[in-house]
């Protein structure tokens, strides 16, 4: 059977699955920041005053353009400075058989290239898209991608048809969708769902986080994904939760001079 169409067959099967509850606890474990559950694979310090956390797929279109454009400055102006822990959560979004085989090759790499695999899934995303239109197959491009992060093609040929991790593909996108998330690319920021839509007897659309519209410097935060604009988000948490954690670390000693 061809990659295209044993992907697909493993697509469909989504329709024959009910939502799979996750084994063991959902807790986050030594490592993790209070906003991850076990399972989760994050980047960056787990003491960050930021956990932010992106529902995504290696297919969809928009979130490609949030990963070219936006995750270079996130990862080196934030991850790595340790303001922010990032965590991608898996979504079948876009065309389900390019979601499925480019996630199964970043759960066959080590787990410490799961990341580096995912950014380079997100480059080539129009190259695969153009080998599938032009070819026939994306197999030849995924195989490259795979070549290039050190996997055999024997390798390759047992990730794409390991049912086990097909399985657990299919699993994340159903958590999602039991848990609400109904598109990519999604962004939670410290537990709270950063949202976009119009506020009462306001024409424009502009951000939300959890019931409250997002405010900085008294001004609403207009509905744009770019990188200034993502800076200017994350400044603010970054301020704000910084701030609170550093009141909370104080309030024990205040406490004790008493």
């Amino acid at each position: 059977m061809s990659l295209t169409r044993r992907l697909f067959s493993a697509a469909a099967m989504t329709a024959l699955l009910a939502v799979s509850a996750c084994g063991g606890s959902d807790a986050p474990v030594e490592g993790q920041s209070s906003f991850e559950r076990a399972g989760d694979r994050g980047l960056g310090s787990a003491t960050a005053p930021v956990t932010m956390i992106e529902y995504a797929s290696v297919a969809c279109g928009h979130c490609a353009t949030f990963h070219n454009e936006v995750w270079p400055m996130l990862e080196s102006e934030y991850i790595e400075t340790g303001k922010v822990r990032f965590v991608l959560r898996e979504m079948i979004t876009g065309p389900a058989q390019f979601a499925i085989a480019g996630f199964s090759l970043a759960h066959c790499v080590p787990e410490d290239r799961y990341y580096d695999m995912v950014d380079l899934l997100f480059q080539q995303q129009n190259a695969i898209f153009q080998a599938a239109q032009t070819q026939g197959s994306a197999r030849s491009q995924y195989l490259a991608i795979a070549r290039s992060m050190g996997m055999s093609e024997a390798r390759f040929t047992e990730c794409l048809s390991d049912e086990t991790i097909t399985q657990d593909i299919l699993d994340s996108n159903d958590r999602a969708g039991a848990e609400g998330i109904t598109g990519t690319p999604r962004f939670i920021f410290n537990g709270e769902l950063l949202d976009s839509r119009r506020a009462p007897g306001e024409s424009a659309y502009t951000y939300f986080l959890g019931n409250q519209q997002l405010l900085i410097d008294g001004e609403p935060v207009p509905n744009f994904s770019d990188a200034e604009t993502f800076r200017r988000i994350l400044d603010h948490l970054v301020a704000e939760n910084s701030s609170e954690s550093d009141a909370a670390a104080a309030a024990p000693a205040e406490a004790g001079d008493e």
